[in-house]
């Protein structure tokens, strides 16, 4: 795996700040709901990033139920897995959250999350009414810092070694994963939103790569990659794209079919 020149990375200690960014956001006018659009009901799938799970997310699942979304979990212990393999199980999530609630879904992704969350949009529109990214590298997936595309390597080598549940190195350029990486930087369905969130503070990401051209806008936050969801400024703009999603749909009579 080639590795990008990276211009300008900030240094990997500013991912300290996490925890900081967590006290400001409990401490914030919008954990409290101040000014924030009540969800009526959207449902959101919500997706981790690399090596974390569905807990890493607590923070914003707990703050989206109590704005009036419903939310639902990718079912990830550890985002590690073969990108290809990945996929499917969260198309079956994403089509029982559509069909439970009668709507099409948003989806936020952290990271790697949001790399998903852009294939499950292009693959079924029908179900996607707009996907927020965290800090999501879609134009370059390896444009990380050199101690974070170690644990890449680390984990790409357990997987070939045949550790289960972790991706392989020939995933890198594999048949597996070769229709889920056309399609993270391939088209993006017109009818559907995508904000994409980003930080210049970022320690990990380069946050050049965020800025998909796919993106109805972008949205820069002052934050370390870690701790974008936790962030005051993040939630803001996910409650404001959220609500756009919402609206978008209602306006153009965009209900989802539920089965029999």
């Amino acid at each position: 795996m080639n590795a990008p020149t990276l211009p300008n990375l900030p240094p990997i200690w500013r991912e300290g700040r996490a925890s900081l960014e967590a006290a400001a956001l409990l401490r914030s006018p919008v954990w409290r709901g101040e000014d924030v659009p009540d969800g009526e009901g959207q449902p959101v799938l919500l997706i981790p990033g690399f090596l974390a799970g569905d807990g890493s997310l607590g923070l914003m699942t707990r703050w989206l139920r109590r704005t009036g979304h419903h939310t639902r979990k990718a079912g990830i212990r550890a985002n590690v897995n073969c990108s290809g393999d990945s996929v499917e199980p969260l198309v079956k999530r994403l089509e029982t959250l559509a069909e439970r609630h009668g709507q099409r879904v948003a989806i936020i992704g952290q990271s790697r999350g949001g790399q998903f969350a852009r294939v499950l949009a292009v693959r079924r529109p029908d179900l996607v009414s707009g996907i927020v990214t965290l800090g999501t590298p879609s134009l370059e997936r390896s444009a990380l810092h050199p101690l974070v595309r170690a644990q890449v390597l680390a984990v790409g080598v357990l997987g070939t070694l045949g550790v289960p549940g972790m991706f392989r190195t020939s995933c890198w350029r594999g048949d597996c994963c070769t229709e889920f990486a056309e399609q993270l930087t391939g088209p993006f369905p017109g009818d559907v939103g995508y904000l994409g969130v980003y930080s210049k503070t970022d320690g990990i990401v380069s946050w050049r790569s965020c800025l998909d051209p796919a993106a109805d806008a972008h949205v820069e936050v002052r934050a370390s990659h870690v701790g974008m969801s936790a962030n005051p400024e993040a939630f803001e703009a996910v409650a404001e794209s959220l609500d756009r999603f919402r609206r978008t749909d209602l306006a153009g009579h965009r209900p989802v079919a539920v089965a029999a």
